[in-house]
């Protein structure tokens, strides 16, 4: 047994024989949780077939190789690993078949209850038209109702533009006509300036007028009342 433990072989076919061997484990395990369609059920099975044909070949090797120790100790030994494994390959199998019977039952009552589903929606839906046929036209009305009221709300958005361009203009006009009062003002403004300066020079004016006159009158009373001076 040790002997053939060391052959490097029989070592690398032994632990394939395992591997194989938990992966249809595995498989099997995924064929029992399947909730279908078939189409994958059939991959699956197909994916399992395929791990039996090369476990089946490798547990062949084995079995060539034991035949082929030349101790009958190890050859005895190495048969007796052959045979448990093509009886675990056997109860693999036998998983194998009780999977897909269980899977393909409950992929039947599956497709079963979706089938009494559709019949109980079909009633359903039969009984259910006449309301159906109420909603829309209740919608459409709601939505005649909805297009009537936006109607009327750009009419009053229009309208409240037009005010807001005839606001605008009338501003523009009022805005213009403060510009010609204040160039009026201005204007004005100039003229009071300029009647204040004539009326001050006026007032100068007649000042040196009054007394240019009072000198003169002074001047012929001095000379007719004194003359001697």
């Amino acid at each position: 047994m040790a002997a053939a433990a060391a052959s490097v072989p029989v070592r690398v076919c032994h632990q394939e024989i395992v591997r194989f061997d938990l992966e249809i484990k595995a498989a099997v395990q995924d064929i029992r949780d399947c909730p279908g369609p078939l189409s994958a059920l059939t991959e699956l099975n197909a994916a399992v077939k395929e791990k039996f044909r090369h476990l089946r070949g490798r547990i062949q090797e084995l079995e060539q190789m034991a035949k082929e120790q030349d101790k009958e100790s190890e050859k005895q030994a190495l048969l007796r690993e052959v045979e448990n494994h093509k009886k675990q390959m056997l109860s693999n199998q036998a998983a194998w078949r009780k999977a897909n019977l269980a899977c393909k039952i409950a992929i039947d009552n599956s497709e079963k209850d979706q089938l009494l589903q559709g019949r109980d929606s079909l009633r359903q839906r039969k009984t259910t038209k006449e309301s159906l046929a109420e909603s829309a036209s209740n919608i459409t009305e709601s939505l005649m109702g909805i297009s009537r009221m936006m109607s009327q709300q750009v009419q009053q958005s229009e309208e409240t533009v037009q005010t807001l361009a005839n606001s605008s203009r009338t501003i523009l006009e009022a805005n213009e006509e403060f510009k010609s009062m204040s160039g009026t003002i201005q204007l004005g403004r100039k003229l009071i300036t300029k009647y204040n300066r004539r009326e001050l020079t006026d007032k100068l004016l007649i000042f040196l007028a009054l007394a240019l006159f009072l000198a003169t009158v002074l001047y012929i009373l001095k000379k007719r009342l004194f003359p001697f001076l």
